[in-house]
């Protein structure tokens, strides 16, 4: 067993998820290093942060020295990008022997299995052979008939880039937006999407509609089984048609509990080590569960599972650093999650809707307003145990509308 009193470095504490990761491992007095990218990091704030490092160089050219100069007991990052260039400094699973981190462990899988799970065809095969329900998919490519192959499709469509991280920089020299997700309700609306990227020959993944709600089932794997389970409801998202979670639910595990078990099952099958996010679109009139994709991180409503008792960055930490066994402590609560600055922003799109009755529109404002008054509501960045981050992120907000007004 490892001393407990090494510090950690949490690799992206800029956002609310490695906020939550600063949190869970500091409250247990693990001396937590925080790394970010620009001194608005919510970690920065956190009363449990012992250090705070601004860096925006590549991992391989500081992270092995800075490893070696403060003595880590590990490493571990919130991103897929941050993930992607953490597992190109260790050659095997956390700990190799031939990591360029020395002894220092590394809170991630290896790079063979980040690219499975990744790679949402493989992903989805995987799938397939375990009986899980995925969407009928087409990936458009170089010297094909598009508008063909669009004619032949079954609408609305989902369209949404296979891996966002292989195209971000591409995407952005050529000053295209990366879409999370759009839809398209016929083949006109699917092929104006698809000629946006006809200059990169590079074009996002479409996917059959699946109707039903978003249902997230987490697990953390370690020695080829499940420490820890979880699992939530989207109830609010942003924007409206599909995006980042801005309000969900707890579910208990006595729910749904056939298909985590297909969850760990496809986890392992993809030879996963660490906390990963199973997505599905479950549609109770059928009771089918479409598999979306797995985030093979820690995903964004992760504040709903610290709130709840089901703590990812220290079971991490667990079973990795301290090398412990067996499963962790389970979630003892219910509870619901706001991330209020897209709740916001979803409320005002909603209000903006002409295509809505004016009802559902009202609606959606009394029950932003009513979300305040429920007590099984927490949020992403408040927590009265650790205030400050949210003071920092509101100075910063303010900081950036004046300097915007300013110009």
């Amino acid at each position: 067993m490892r001393d407990a009193v090494q510090p950690i470095l949490v690799l992206g504490a800029d956002s609310p998820i490695g906020l939550t990761a600063v949190r869970e491992l500091g409250a247990r007095g693990v001396p937590v290093i925080a790394h970010g990218r620009s001194n608005r990091a919510l970690g920065r704030f956190s009363r449990y942060t012992a250090e705070f490092v601004l860096e925006t160089r590549p991992l391989a050219q500081w992270l092995p020295g800075f490893a070696a100069a403060r003595g880590l007991s590990g490493v571990m990052a919130v991103s897929e990008g941050l993930l992607i260039e953490l597992s190109a400094l260790q050659g095997a699973l956390p700990g190799a022997a031939h990591s360029q981190l020395g002894d220092c462990r590394v809170l991630s899988p290896d790079a063979a299995a980040l690219n499975r799970v990744l790679d949402k065809p493989q992903t989805f095969t995987a799938a397939e052979r375990l009986g899980i329900a995925v969407p009928q998919s087409w990936q458009p490519v170089t010297a094909q008939d598009h508008a063909a192959r669009a004619a032949r499709l079954t609408y609305p469509v989902a369209i949404k880039w296979a891996d966002p991280n292989a195209v971000q920089v591409a995407l952005a020299e050529a000053g295209i937006a990366l879409e999370k997700v759009e839809y398209a309700a016929d083949a006109g609306q699917l092929l104006a999407i698809l000629r946006r990227y006809d200059a990169l020959a590079a074009w996002p993944l479409v996917q059959q509609y699946c109707p039903g709600y978003g249902l997230g089932q987490m697990l953390h794997m370690a020695h080829g089984a499940a420490t820890l389970r979880f699992q939530h409801r989207r109830l609010r998202e942003f924007p409206p048609s599909g995006g980042v979670s801005s309000l969900c639910a707890s579910v208990p595990l006595s729910q749904h509990a056939p298909q985590m078990a297909r969850s760990e099952a496809l986890l392992l099958a993809l030879g996963w080590h660490g906390p990963a996010m199973v997505e599905y679109r479950f549609d109770p009139e059928t009771g089918t569960y479409w598999l979306m994709e797995i985030n093979g991180r820690l995903w964004g409503s992760v504040p709903l599972a610290w709130h709840c008792g089901a703590h990812f960055a220290w079971e991490s930490y667990r079973t990795s650093v301290l090398g412990e066994r067996g499963p962790g402590a389970a979630p003892n609560r219910q509870r619901r999650a706001r991330y209020i600055i897209p709740d916001v922003k979803r409320t005002v799109l909603v209000l903006r809707d002409g295509t809505l009755p004016i009802s559902q529109r009202l609606a959606a404002a009394v029950q932003f307003w009513l979300d305040f008054l429920d007590p099984r509501v927490r949020y992403y960045v408040w927590s009265l145990r650790d205030p400050a981050p949210l003071f920092g992120d509101l100075a910063a907000i303010v900081m950036r509308l004046w300097r915007r007004d300013s110009v």
